[in-house]
């Protein structure tokens, strides 16, 4: 009969006890999902990822983040509850890639994947001379962080590592961006010589020197090689006498006509919706969110009755599926409206074509009128998600 007392004691302990470390669970993951919502609420852009365990009395913290900030919020809420831990979340980047925390890409184009694996879905592309973060290592992939902010995992044979005074030297170095769809670097002055490597639409290679017909450029990796002065031009001198217009970013739309549509691709040798009106923007002085459901977070929204009334050439159009009682609103897909009588749009769908939400035109797009969601204008618009190469360069 004690035994059976004792055991029942021993029984409720434990049991309490448990639920007790449930509570302190349940509690710390509801302080991690405001912290993390307010904070770094798109994983894609910025990681906060943390798992609570309570193991012999005590908490162990596991996980990555890049949040600095967030983070310092969520062990000041730990230690105002007295709660003693274990800290194993990885800051990154950290001692996995040392001293080599930056990178540029070293290929016409680099495919950027879901996973460290090349059978991982492809979620963006970056051009030859693209400036990248190094967050972390696994296996022979990096994951690396791109200029808008991007997180995914590459490959080590697309990207050159380098320190930070490496990595100062390029980006502040004289380049020269290739402005044609496709072609090649080579090893001398001549278009029958051999060839380096292709090229596509905004690559940019360091500057050496240009006699009438070539310019003399250096990868990040140091190989050397010439390519046609028509085919490029100074970074500088380009981004100075660019006319950001919205004629221009119909001219630059149109030169992609007929590009190949693929999932995560942002080049001319591949490209997917938002990957098309990144790539058009860019070619006009400026770097915008990579996916459609981030696109749709910037600029000054337009046309708010959704009647296509108040509407420029050069706004971006956004469609999906709308938003119920019980679902929410889902962005899928965005093409660029080009203002015209016709009232077209260019866009990226099977590949790059005009297409027109006026029923009577060949092109009418009833697929896409049926699920359109609203529009912004990204032209003369200041937003922080909206990066201006023009005032980059005067820093």
């Amino acid at each position: 009969m004690k035994f059976l007392k004792l055991f029942t004691l021993i029984f409720l302990m434990f049991f309490m006890s448990c639920k007790n470390d449930t509570k302190i669970i349940r509690e710390l993951q509801n302080i991690h999902s405001e912290i993390k919502a307010k904070y770094a609420p798109d994983k894609r852009v910025e990681l906060f990822d943390i798992n609570f365990e309570l193991t012999d009395n005590q908490l162990i913290l596991e996980g990555e983040i890049t949040s600095k900030k967030a983070f310092s919020i969520l062990l000041d809420s730990l230690k105002n509850r007295n709660l003693e831990f274990s800290n194993n979340v990885r800051v990154l980047p950290d001692v996995k890639v040392g001293d080599l925390k930056y990178a540029v890409a070293r290929n016409s184009v680099i495919n950027i994947r879901s996973q460290p694996k090349h059978s991982a879905e492809l979620g963006t592309q970056g051009l030859l001379g693209m400036s990248l973060k190094v967050l972390d290592k696994k296996g022979d992939f990096y994951r690396i962080q791109t200029p808008d902010n991007y997180i995914s995992w590459v490959d080590k044979g697309g990207i050159t590592r380098m320190n930070e005074n490496e990595f100062d030297v390029w980006n502040q170095s004289r380049k020269v961006i290739f402005t044609q769809n496709f072609g090649y670097v080579y090893v001398d002055k001549s278009v029958n010589s051999k060839i380096i490597s292709d090229i596509t639409l905004g690559g940019l290679l360091h500057y050496v020197s240009e006699d009438n017909q070539f310019y003399e450029v250096k990868y990040p990796d140091n190989r050397t090689g010439f390519i046609k002065k028509s085919e490029g031009v100074i970074y500088s001198s380009w981004i100075k006498n660019l006319t950001i217009s919205q004629e221009n970013i119909e001219t630059v739309a149109r030169t992609m006509i007929g590009f190949p549509y693929l999932w995560g691709g942002t080049s001319s040798k591949g490209i997917d919706c938002s990957g098309f009106t990144k790539m058009v923007y860019l070619m006009n002085g400026f770097v915008i969110p990579r996916d459609a459901s981030q696109q749709i977070n910037a600029g000054e929204t337009v046309d708010t009755n959704l009647n296509f009334e108040g509407l420029e050439k050069g706004d971006l159009l956004f469609f999906g599926r709308k938003a119920t009682k019980k679902k929410r609103q889902r962005v899928t897909h965005v093409g660029i409206w080009l203002g015209n009588n016709k009232m077209e749009f260019i866009h990226a769908s099977g590949n790059v074509h005009l297409s027109s939400m006026d029923s009577s035109q060949p092109n009418y797009d009833e697929f896409n009128k049926n699920r359109y969601l609203g529009s912004k204008r990204y032209l003369n618009v200041e937003d922080k998600l909206i990066i201006d190469l023009k005032e980059k360069i005067k820093l």
